[in-house]
């Protein structure tokens, strides 16, 4: 998911071809030539990252020709065709059949430049909706070890590596990076698959009543129950335990988790004989474990205890080329969920998508795709730099007005009506954003015209 630059040039005269590609490269775009309709039909195909731009009159398949053949083969592939006056009609005729967009000649650079960047950024939304869909096809893959990144490669690799040994783990990562997550693959891909994986959130342990419900109780005088009251821990005999923000837990739920974890046993309230049980013990903390222990909010016991091995799950930041997969697969479960279609990719969510940080990891990722299948996501990205508020709404208001303006070739009239503002001050706003509505219209032409 990034952003596209090529440019696929169909033209015939040699010195113009030569001269607008060097143009076109200047503007940092990446120029693919081509001499004729034919040569560049044997080069496209329907997944080209880029746009085209053809002459209209040529020898042999015409513009129009080749923007048909095109489109035939990928209605989303922009064509945008060069022509002269006496080639209008023509032009317009391919454009109601589906090409972008016509330049007449002679044309100024900057307004092909501004073209070719609207087309690219509508293909790049194309490209990215179409890899969405097929990314969002469900895998037997957790999505928290979904991905390419190098940190996941490693993070499942771990997985892979400690579900065949019989250790206790120490899981540590941010909030929201999915340590149980991890915690139930480790538990998927062992022996005890078949076994009972058993979640303890240690921060909900209320203080009456927490030996009770980790350790058990027995039924009987006194205890108030008829049936025997199993303790979670041992409900995972045979089976995992997770101990989920152990350091939050109250310092005597960590003195008894410590016995259990050095004994293997637990006694339920009212037994008279300890049970052994065969269990492996997998825990996470809240925070950095280490820092939890310095700061006395963890047993220094217990943390050695659990520090047989440490295994570290990787914030969103430290895997971006994640994010797009992750995102597709939350949003595929979200719209499922909620019985809706699978929204398109929009240019705000894209650029969301790949500029914020995410620093409440998979959790808030999950969070946003829940919100845009509701239709309620942002459209303001977050901003990542430290422009000061006012900033951030000039740009994002010269933004809307450069949509509207290229949606409406320019059009004063009907860009004030679309954006509901008066004429004079839409043109204060345009002059205080340096924005030239000629740039957006249909045969704008400028300094370094390209002759006809």
């Amino acid at each position: 998911m990034t952003g596209l630059r090529r440019v696929a040039l169909v033209e015939d005269d040699e010195a113009f071809r030569a001269a607008l590609a060097e143009r076109l490269t200047l503007a940092e775009l990446d120029v693919l030539t081509f001499a004729s309709a034919e040569a560049a039909l044997k080069v496209l195909r329907p997944d080209f990252d880029g746009v085209v731009v053809s002459d209209l009159r040529m020898p042999g398949m015409d513009g129009r020709q080749l923007a048909d053949r095109l489109i035939a083969m990928d209605p989303d592939l922009p064509v945008v065709l060069m022509t002269g006056h006496g080639g209008v009609t023509e032009a317009v005729e391919a454009m109601k059949r589906g090409a972008y967009d016509f330049l007449t000649k002679p044309f100024g650079s900057e307004r092909l430049i501004e073209t070719l960047g609207r087309a690219l950024e509508k293909r790049a939304l194309v490209l990215d909706n179409r890899r969405l869909a097929a990314l969002s096809v469900e895998t037997e893959e957790p999505i928290p070890l979904s991905g390419e990144a190098a940190a996941t490669l490693a993070l499942r690799a771990a997985v892979k590596e400690l579900a065949a040994a019989e250790v206790d783990v120490l899981i540590e990562g941010e909030t929201g990076s999915g340590k149980e997550a991890v915690a139930r693959a480790i538990h998927a891909a062992g022996r005890r698959r078949l076994r009972s994986f058993v979640a303890v959130s240690c921060a909900a342990l209320p203080d009456d009543d927490a030996e009770a419900r980790l350790m058990g109780q027995e039924a009987g005088v006194g205890s108030g129950l008829v049936r025997r009251r199993e303790g979670r821990i041992e409900q995972s005999h045979k089976g995992t335990l997770f101990l989920d923000e152990i350091d939050l837990a109250p310092r005597a739920v960590q003195l008894m988790l410590l016995r259990v974890l050095e004994e293997r046993e637990v006694l339920p309230l009212g037994a008279a004989e300890p049970r052994t049980l065969d269990l492996r013990v997998l825990a996470a903390a809240k925070g950095d474990p280490a820092e939890a222990m310095a700061g006395g909010a963890l047993r220094e016991d217990l943390f050695w205890r659990l520090n047989v091995v440490r295994l570290r799950v990787p914030p969103l930041r430290e895997r971006r080329g994640d994010v797009p997969l992750l995102y597709a697969r939350f949003l595929a479960r979200a719209c499922a969920r909620m019985g809706r279609p699978l929204p398109a990719m929009t240019d705000a969510v894209r650029r969301r998508l790949l500029d914020h940080d995410w620093p409440g990891n998979l959790r808030e990722l999950s969070n946003y795709a829940n919100e845009t299948a509701l239709g309620l996501a942002a459209i303001e990205p977050a901003p990542t730099d430290d422009l000061s508020l006012a900033d951030r709404l000039g740009r994002y208001e010269a933004d809307l007005i450069r949509r509207a303006l290229s949606d409406h070739g320019g059009d004063i009239r009907r860009v004030t009506e679309a954006l509901r503002i008066p004429r004079k001050t839409l043109y204060d706003k345009m002059a205080r954003h340096g924005i030239q509505p000629a740039h957006h219209r249909r045969k704008a032409t400028g300094d370094g015209e390209f002759p006809q």
